[in-house]
């Protein structure tokens, strides 16, 4: 059952125009400064390491069923299943990143990001793996689906998202996004679109492509999205600006879908940053609520 969020609506509120009097960083689509010094870690079922820069298919064999792979940054950490490419346990770092949006304090924004693949699993082939200069790729099949995670590595801006693909055309897959302890959904009154945060600096969005909201809870969303189609993540000003919703695109997307131009951001928390901001990066920042 899905739980009221309006409840959160007024707190946030008083908590925005608090924050924008408090002064909070500038911040940019996954720009080089909210990027500076990023880089992931993986850390392997197997208990071996990768880091830097790498390109490599990991054995199937060397796979346990529903192992975990740890992926470690300088601003994100999260870990993945690697059967079904649900993510648990993403959170945000605090840094000295002048772009931080912690406030100091190291949050789990979603315990989980699962996608419900009922009794498939991606356990047929071998996990591809690209990274490098801050970037993530992940990509695994299985009998009649693949899955791909692209992840970035920055403080804030477009830095995940999550993308499955059928054999059959049309095809939907069900994702349950709940967010961590500290973090709620609500209703962003200057924007009247739904943001997650924590009523101090930290602003999120889910970011769907092809993709419809089943559920919308305080603490939970479940979304169906379309084969091709996604489910992505912004933070910081990306979250709270007024772009359009993203495009009906189910292949080679992420180009065309890109935000172009600049947009309004009226929520005050982000107001010290002068203005719009430039293009968006991978994820566009755009989507529906």
């Amino acid at each position: 059952m899905s739980l009221s969020i309006r409840s959160r609506a007024l707190g946030a509120m008083l908590s925005l125009g608090f924050c924008a009097l408090l002064g909070a960083p500038a911040a940019h689509a996954a720009s080089t400064e909210a990027c500076a010094g990023g880089g992931f870690r993986l850390e392997l079922p197997n208990g071996r390491t990768l880091s830097g820069s790498a390109r490599t298919k990991l054995d199937r064999r060397s796979l346990p069923s529903h192992g975990t792979l740890r992926v470690r940054g300088t601003y994100v950490d999260f870990d993945v299943d690697v059967s079904t490419f649900a993510v648990y346990n993403y959170t945000l770092k605090a840094t000295s990143n002048p772009l931080d949006i912690t406030g100091g304090v190291t949050t789990v924004l979603f315990a989980g990001k699962v996608p419900h693949l009922g009794t498939q699993t991606l356990e047929k082939d071998d996990l591809e793996v690209e990274m490098g200069a801050g970037d993530l790729w992940l990509l695994r099949r299985g009998e009649r689906i693949k899955m791909k995670i692209q992840a970035k590595d920055c403080a804030q801006g477009g830095i995940f998202q999550m993308e499955p693909e059928t054999e059959t055309t049309g095809a939907t897959i069900d994702f349950t996004h709940t967010l961590g302890p500290a973090v709620f959904y609500f209703t962003n009154p200057y924007t009247g679109k739904i943001n997650f945060g924590n009523a101090q600096l930290i602003r999120g969005k889910d970011s769907p492509q092809v993709a419809a909201k089943l559920v919308q809870g305080e603490r939970e969303t479940v979304w169906r999205v379309t084969s091709g189609g996604r489910m992505g993540g912004v933070l910081g000003e990306d979250a709270v600006e007024n772009s359009p919703p993203a495009t009906s695109c189910t292949q080679d997307c992420q180009a065309q879908n890109r935000v172009q131009g600049k947009y309004d951001v009226p929520d005050p928390v982000y107001e010290n940053d002068g203005g719009g901001i430039g293009t968006g990066g991978d994820d566009g920042g755009g989507g529906d609520d």
